[in-house]
């Protein structure tokens, strides 16, 4: 697929994504703007959200060594954290922009929360009582978000990975464990920064993802404006549109995608911007 295709795909992916987890079926729904925060519904819509979100910030790789999908290109060897995640194709976007011109605002908001997830803090007197070890642990929000998603995800027998993890962490802040203990760690590891951490961030991450689709939204309006028109424009009472999609695109699912972006567009997101309070973006 050409640049046009590939960009309508990363485009409707990301917004799809981010209604998924960005909505008023989630999050107790409020009409503040600022200072505000947002609540989940129930805690099972937290661990939703952060199973989803976990999914969004993960690397995009073809299944059994084959190539990524859709001709999409892989992130560079050696890549920064936040090129490991969906965010490296909405930045590729910013770079060489085909659908719209202006991505200046589209890109400071993913370097935001690029530079919010890259970044590290201590998490102090972490108690994982299953294993005995009460520790400070240094680590990054993005490897502590990818390590309660799988966790919230998947069951201790796909997790072998986040044992790694966690055995690493712990050796970092003096505490050698065995592959047994770090498995033993898990559970509690996870009450500890999902209950306290995660819970604390989802706002400013709510708010990270929201500003992220408004942004996508006022790239694309230009192109909204040139591409909708009425299929009956001589007919008053008609409300048949259509697109002009662009000659570029000439594969069946680039098509579908460009068809669905124009009619988020035309729809709005869902959710109006908000302003989290600074009383939840202090901490860790």
């Amino acid at each position: 697929m050409n640049e046009t295709e590939q960009e309508c795909i990363i485009l409707n992916s990301a917004w799809d994504m981010i209604d998924g987890m960005v909505n008023w079926s989630m999050f107790v729904k409020h009409d503040r703007t600022e200072p505000t925060n947002m609540m989940f519904e129930t805690s099972a819509h937290g661990r939703l959200f952060i199973i989803l979100l976990g999914d969004f910030l993960s690397q995009l790789q073809g299944f059994n060594g084959r190539p990524v999908p859709l001709g999409l290109k892989p992130a560079p060897q050696r890549a920064r954290l936040s090129d490991l995640t969906f965010l490296y194709y909405l930045r590729q976007v910013c770079l060489n922009p085909k659908l719209g011109s202006e991505t200046s605002d589209l890109s400071r908001h993913i370097e935001e929360f690029s530079n919010w997830l890259e970044g590290e803090f201590i998490a102090k007197g972490v108690n994982l009582h299953s294993i005995d070890v009460i520790t400070d642990i240094h680590i990054t929000r993005y490897r502590y978000i990818k390590i309660c998603g799988d966790i919230a995800k998947h069951n201790l027998t796909r997790l072998s990975t986040n044992a790694s993890h966690i055995r690493k962490l712990l050796e970092a802040s003096g505490r050698q464990v065995s592959e047994q203990e770090a498995y033993l760690s898990i559970e509690t590891f996870f009450e500890w920064f999902y209950d306290d951490i995660f819970i604390y961030h989802s706002s400013q991450i709510a708010e990270f993802l929201n500003n992220i689709r408004w942004e996508i939204f006022y790239y694309l309006r230009r192109e909204f404006t040139q591409s909708y028109h009425l299929t009956e424009p001589n007919c008053p009472e008609s409300v048949m549109y259509a697109y002009n999609i662009p000659a570029s695109c000439t594969e069946p699912v680039s098509k579908a995608m460009y068809w669905n972006l124009m009619n988020r567009v035309r729809a709005r997101p869902w959710m109006h911007r908000f302003i989290v309070s600074d009383g939840f973006k202090r901490r860790y």
